[in-house]
């Protein structure tokens, strides 16, 4: 049987939602081993001078726990 867990991380970007999500898993795989997949649960934006200025996400990572 296989055991997975799950953490909620957030990350941004100033090009994308997709660049966001990628900066999500790069940066947890630094710490985290066997990622299975991300899941994003939410997007958002901050807007600065009436322009987008960063894209952001909130990203459920879930991964294979050895045991």
């Amino acid at each position: 049987m296989k055991i997975l867990k799950v953490v909620e991380i957030m990350a941004d970007s100033e090009t994308s939602w997709e660049d966001a999500a990628c900066n999500a898993v790069n940066h947890a795989s630094k710490t985290v081993r066997n990622i299975k997949s991300a899941w994003i649960q939410d997007q958002s934006v901050t807007v600065k001078d009436g322009a987008v200025a960063k894209y952001r996400v909130t990203c459920k990572i879930t991964f294979e726990v050895d045991g």
